[in-house]
């Protein structure tokens, strides 16, 4: 087999830099089952997906889509779900979940470091 330069790949994509992020992407099609467009034989996956842009046969415009679509996906609350934190059936966390989501919502003044302090010795002497 021939070997596969960075001047074979150069007229498929922009630059170096994105050769190695398409590349990388097409890697891991690969080891999700993806279908090589060029033969496999016994070489590594990477070698494979290099082989496949330089070919010219693999649609690098749906490579370069699908590499920024992984990182633009972020995760959302479905339909009734409250939030997307993890839930917890600990009575203690919900508790200080609780407390924590009040002192954020309350419009009142920051505490200063010395109220602080004292409210942390109070709740620490009730244990």
């Amino acid at each position: 087999m021939a070997r596969t330069t960075n001047s074979d790949t150069l007229p498929y994509v922009e630059s170096r830099y994105e050769l190695g992020m398409l590349a990388s992407q097409r890697v891991r099609d690969l080891n999700g089952g993806a279908e090589p467009v060029v033969s496999q034989d016994k070489d590594k996956l990477t070698v494979v997906a290099l082989r496949e842009i330089a070919s010219g046969k693999l649609d690098v415009d749906a490579v370069r889509h699908e590499f920024v679509q992984s990182y633009k996906e972020t995760p959302t609350s479905l339909e009734g779900e409250e939030s997307l934190e993890i839930g917890t059936t600990d009575p203690l966390l919900r508790e200080i979940d609780a407390e924590l989501e009040a002192t954020l919502a309350s419009d009142d003044e920051p505490m200063t470091a010395e109220e602080a302090v004292e409210e942390v010795e109070e709740t620490s002497d009730e244990e």
